[in-house]
């Protein structure tokens, strides 16, 4: 049998997705493909347009349009505080739950820290929130970080257990996200 190509060269793009199964991808595709153009042709534009437009933050790696982004940029945060996170989808739900207001560094493998850029960032810093999903890996890089900012009065603390061990920040709702920050604890 025949297969149509550019229908399943679009399910296979389309099921290479995070959390998109084979039958989602048939379906996604078939509405892109047969149902509605339009809507296919403005989301391939959309994903252009972000692809081709979104960096790293130069100061906290968060995503960006601008050499900052907008949470850096805003002069109201609460620039005492800084809560170190793995990516930037964890801001999001940080963000979302509407319980920090200060800023933000992301740190996704010791091998990517960069000693003398985090320094820069805490200069002003009285508090670090580390917002990890517990997990050993997590806590050597929380030991780690700590090691090597020993010198300075920085407090540090730790959202509170709630987060399930495994689970990334952007699975959790923002009601569990909000209480484990009301919640943290000194590390």
């Amino acid at each position: 049998m025949k297969r149509l190509k550019a229908f399943d060269n679009l399910v296979e793009a389309l099921e290479s997705l995070p959390t998109i199964g084979k039958k989602t991808a048939l379906r996604l595709a078939y509405s892109m493909a047969v149902e509605d153009g339009f809507g296919a042709m403005k989301l391939s534009h959309a994903i252009e347009n972000a692809v081709n437009t979104i960096r790293t933050c130069s100061r906290c790696h968060n995503m960006s349009e601008d050499e900052l982004c907008y949470i850096c940029s805003d002069g109201t945060r609460d620039s005492s505080k800084i809560c170190i996170v793995q990516s930037a989808k964890d801001i999001i739900s940080i963000e979302e739950s509407g319980e920090f207001g200060g800023l933000y560094y992301i740190i996704n493998k010791l091998e990517y820290l960069d000693n003398i850029h985090l320094r820069k960032m805490i200069k002003d810093v009285d508090e670090i929130i580390f917002a990890f999903p517990p997990s050993i890996a997590t806590d050597t890089m929380i030991l780690y970080i700590e090691d090597k900012l020993i010198d300075t009065d920085i407090k540090f603390t730790k959202i509170a257990q709630g987060v399930p061990t495994g689970i990334g920040l952007d699975n959790i709702d923002s009601i569990s996200l909000s209480r484990a920050f009301e919640n943290r604890i000194r590390v």
